[in-house]
């Protein structure tokens, strides 16, 4: 699995809106949620730096990871 400061090195794109949550894909291939909950008054771009959604990058990875161990 790819480390966060990997996937933040490229753009994000957005890919879709499904049960108010935006998708964005990484450079790499991985695609995360944003949940327009925590959006408030920003402003998400169709494409981005990843930089900027290292919170959310971040995030699905520590779930990906949690995931994997209960499954262990």
């Amino acid at each position: 699995m790819n480390t966060v400061k990997e996937h933040i090195k490229g753009n994000v794109k957005f890919l879709f809106y499904r049960d108010e949550q935006l998708f964005y894909e990484t450079s790499l291939g991985m695609v995360f949620p944003v949940s327009i909950k925590d959006i408030d008054k920003g402003t998400f771009l169709a494409e981005d730096k990843g930089i900027l959604f290292m919170r959310y990058i971040r995030k699905h990875l520590e779930s990906i990871k949690n995931q994997t161990n209960a499954e262990t």
